[in-house]
């Protein structure tokens, strides 16, 4: 892979994270005035269409795409996934988007801690001390203003935690399915499971806020794309790192939009399960090499 794409792939992480921080706000915002359920099950009425319109535009279309010969291990993917959004927005109104990213940058080390167990994956004494010090970040971050044993703080690393999971079936789900089939089964089974639970929590949206809808729609749908494309160009664990940047970018909307605060533990915290995160990262990619 030529340097090049290297770079192209780079810069399409960036972009990627802007526009999934950006999503973040708008959906901060909705979940504020209206049912989180709601709110997910029309994104995800969206992000379906996209996947099976992506699906239909590839050689052997829709039918190609959602073929597998583990379909119980893609639809728990595409519903854990859809779970852990639904608790992440709504972390975002109790928490706020500063901290809620705070907390969740910790799931590389939750990929990490539980790949052993779950993948058979052997973890080295350097990726734990990256962990256990990346948890002590975890720590530092909801120690004054937010207790360790609140029952609030514990909604964005319960986030963290589910999207661990659906990230480490997802490895074992790549062993014997593409990644369009993973792309078509979550999407797909996340808007048929968010309808199920959605509707019972339908709510009269203002004309503004369906403009607001549909800006997150399409944020979704192009955050994707880019996403899918970055991967396309560059190798994963190149541009992983930089994945991180969304942490930055909805601080920045939380702080200038919504008028969150950032405290000096926030700060000094987070930067220790970033850290952390990505030294993990380049370990299991020395690993790997």
């Amino acid at each position: 892979m030529t340097q090049t794409s290297h770079g192209l792939g780079i810069a399409l992480m960036v972009v990627t994270t802007l526009i999934f921080a950006i999503q973040d706000g708008i959906s901060r915002h909705l979940a504020g005035e209206y049912n989180v359920l709601m709110v997910v099950m029309i994104r995800y009425w969206f992000f379906g269409a996209f996947v099976i319109a992506v699906a239909a535009r590839k050689a052997g279309g829709v039918a190609r795409a959602a073929k597998t010969d583990q379909p119980l291990l893609q639809a728990i993917r595409g519903l854990l996934l859809a779970a852990e959004v639904s608790v992440m927005v709504a972390a975002f109104t109790l928490m706020g988007l500063v901290e809620s990213h705070a907390v969740f940058a910790c799931y590389p080390l939750l990929i990490a801690a539980l790949s052993g167990p779950i993948l058979g994956e052997r973890v080295g004494w350097r990726r734990w001390t990256a962990i256990a010090i990346g948890f002590a970040g975890v720590l530092i971050i909801l120690q004054p203003g937010y207790t360790v044993f609140s029952p609030v703080a514990l909604v964005p690393l319960a986030s963290a935690t589910m999207f661990a999971l659906y990230g480490l079936l997802t490895r074992y789900a790549a062993r014997h399915d593409s990644a369009a089939t993973s792309f078509f089964w979550t999407g797909t089974t996340g808007a048929v499971a968010m309808t199920a639970a959605g509707l019972w929590a339908w709510q009269p949206m203002t004309g503004p806020d369906w403009a607001w809808m549909a800006v997150l729609c399409v944020t979704g749908a192009t955050g994707h794309w880019t996403l899918i494309k970055c991967y396309d160009v560059a190798e994963a664990g190149t541009v992983q790192p930089f994945a991180y940047l969304q942490l930055v970018f909805a601080s920045l909307i939380g702080l200038t939009v919504f008028g969150e605060t950032l405290a000096a533990n926030v700060v000094f915290g987070a930067a220790l399960v970033t850290a952390a995160g990505v030294f993990t990262l380049w370990r299991e990619r020395k690993a790997a090499a």
